[in-house]
């Protein structure tokens, strides 16, 4: 804490230095003794045992085997963690309890001014020294005796004030702690929300390998029938152009033979004809009985019986789902 730069630039270097002394717990100024956090914050030890207290409201039940405990600083949020001696651990600031007893000094050293004490509205040249309880506010001791609140409950103006500073020490206590509470919430959803990022990408790379099983082992059974189905084809079409070869060779024959028996029909002597002849026609009439050559059977060149009932399949897949 820059103590001494920022009384420098204040024009009132004692106001400027009270507002430094100032505890963030009970908004008075640092009781004795002064704990230092880690942070270099500064709490009245009373105050940091509050909040430490509102933090971890079962420490003082454990018994002598204390373990100690966590709370936020109510300056920075930083988190202190304390060991089994609780806030009596801390190390105790000596330089700003020295620093609050010189200001005292000084202060009550200097002459009280009027304006440094709030003065009632009704009454200009009466302080307000007393809180009235039935109407909760603060006020003079002539509006009591004869003004607006000379009926009214009155109590000293210290007392309450204590206990109001007491209250509002507790509430902001009991603040401080539920945003402990609330901090951790957030951490604990934050953690949630990166597991279930987690956990959503290890479900989806194994739905995705499951499934690329699945499309390859389609692909396989679609290349083994393809495959049974290409065999198939192959051995009837090559009989079939086996038998077309056949057959073009006995038409090529028999062409042949008309030709030499037109041939023979041109012959002019009859000696020279019959020579040929009777041995030509045996071989026309032979040709002319038939073909010896395989034929097909009807309904040879159907395929159909390779055909594939998928629809059970195809409703298995439809009806692939997550197992509940």
């Amino acid at each position: 804490m820059d103590y001494q730069s920022s009384i420098i630039r204040d024009s009132n270097p004692m106001e400027n230095l009270e507002k430094q002394l100032i505890c963030p717990i009970c908004l008075e100024m640092f009781n004795k003794p002064v704990v230092i956090l880690p942070c270099q914050h500064n709490l009245c030890r009373k105050c940091a045992n509050d909040v430490f207290q509102a933090a971890n409201p079962y420490w003082q039940s454990r018994g002598t085997n204390i373990s100690g405990g966590r709370f936020r600083c109510p300056s920075c949020r930083h988190e202190v963690i304390l060991d089994r001696h609780g806030v009596y651990g801390l190390q105790r600031n000596l330089l700003v309890e020295n620093i609050i007893d010189i200001y005292k000094q000084e202060y009550s050293s200097r002459p009280l001014k009027k304006g440094n004490h709030p003065m009632c509205k009704e009454h200009e040249d009466e302080k307000i020294n007393i809180y009235c309880l039935t109407c909760e506010v603060p006020t003079c001791s002539i509006c009591k005796v004869f003004g607006a609140h000379k009926d009214c409950e009155v109590a000293p103006l210290q007392n309450v004030f204590q206990g109001q500073k007491t209250e509002l020490s507790n509430c902001i206590s009991m603040l401080v702690a539920g945003n402990d509470r609330v901090q951790t919430i957030i951490n604990q959803l934050e953690d949630s929300c990166k597991t279930t990022e987690e956990n959503g990408r290890v479900v989806k790379q194994d739905l995705c390998e499951k499934f690329n099983a699945l499309f390859a082992l389609l692909e396989e059974k679609r290349s083994e029938l393809l495959q049974r189905v290409s065999k198939e084809q192959e051995e009837k079409v090559g009989f079939m152009q086996g038998l077309i070869q056949q057959y073009k060779e006995q038409l090529e024959t028999s062409a042949k033979l008309v030709e030499t028996a037109i041939q023979s029909l041109e012959e002019t002597a009859g000696a020279a004809f019959l020579l040929n002849a009777k041995q030509l026609i045996k071989t026309i009439v032979e040709a002319s009985k038939g073909s010896k050559l395989e034929k097909i059977e009807s309904g040879f060149e159907n395929m159909d019986y390779f055909a594939v009932d998928l629809e059970h399949i195809a409703d298995a897949l439809r009806a692939i789902d997550f197992v509940t």
